[in-house]
């Protein structure tokens, strides 16, 4: 990073459908520099997450969107730089919410102080941090995995689906996942250690899916939302759960999706098998961290 300026991304307009160049502002500018009881923070790490594309919409979510000209929001490791807190010192590596920027000025509130010889700091953006608590919570919170239960996890590469699989492999149950490609999925079983991993894109994935899940599915981790989760829904068992994360499939969708309704479809499954579906957000578990 340039030591001598100060590069954040601001939000210049709320996209419409994906997200593209124009929707962002690169903004340079001078080093802030803290006051009294304040710390100079420079950004390490940033953590890019699916949430922020609702953060940047105008629809109605469970947190205040980022408004025009201001800096996008995200999940930081900081080094302190200078410190005028008696709690911090220069040197030190935090977590925080710094966003996308070089450096912030911050009154030390929020902050979680990081030790690198407990393991790689960057981990607190993941296993260690929100994606992983995200995984804790949705899987055993909701999930209450048994021995022997067959867990199916969408967009198990990713940040929180690997963790989610991996707590249902340590819990005794069959995991399958679901990616977007081929390298995902070789990826997710053999690092992750899903038992299989298929690839949505193929032309037979609901057979495949089913092929997977003879005795039908127990725990669908939702992470995407769209085919796969009406192909999970499918198979459910009675007494199922369904832990709900995410539908990042739809994130960028302007109307509603071609096809059939599924939905008298999902409502009949919910109650005649008596599923449940629960969704959460993870905000409301911080304190778990």
């Amino acid at each position: 990073m340039n030591e001598k300026v100060n590069r954040r991304v601001t939000l210049a307009a709320q996209p419409v459908g994906a997200p593209k160049d124009s929707d962002f502002q690169m903004i340079e500018g001078s080093v802030p520099v803290p006051g009294d009881g304040e710390i100079l923070l420079r950004t390490i790490y940033l953590s890019l997450d699916p949430y922020m594309r609702g953060r940047i919409s105008a629809a109605r979510s469970y947190a205040a969107s980022v408004e025009i000209g201001q800096t996008m929001v995200g999940a930081t490791v900081s080094s302190v730089v200078a410190s005028n807190h008696s709690k911090f010192e220069p040197g030190q590596l935090v977590l925080g919410y710094s966003g996308w920027q070089d450096y912030e000025v911050s009154t030390g509130k929020g902050l979680t102080r990081l030790d690198p010889n407990t393991g790689p700091v960057s981990t607190a953006l993941g296993v260690m941090g929100m994606p992983g608590l995200t995984a804790y919570v949705g899987l055993l919170d909701i999930g209450q995995p048994k021995t022997g239960e067959t867990v199916v996890v969408s967009s198990a590469a990713g940040a929180v689906g690997s963790v989610a699989g991996q707590i249902a492999r340590l819990k005794g149950c069959r995991t399958v996942g679901v990616a977007g490609t081929a390298e995902k999925c070789r990826y997710t079983v053999q690092e992750f250690g899903f038992e299989q991993c298929l690839n949505y894109n193929d032309s037979n994935f609901v057979e495949r899916l089913k092929d997977a899940c003879p005795g039908g599915i127990d725990i669908y981790f939702e992470n995407v939302g769209g085919k796969v989760f009406d192909a999970a829904c499918a198979l459910m068992n009675t007494a199922g759960r369904i832990p709900v994360c995410g539908m990042i499939s739809r994130y960028n969708d302007t109307a509603l999706p071609k096809g059939p309704d599924t939905l008298p479809r999902l409502m009949r499954a919910i109650l005649t098998r008596r599923l449940l579906v629960c969704g959460f957000i993870i905000t409301d578990h911080g304190h778990r961290l």
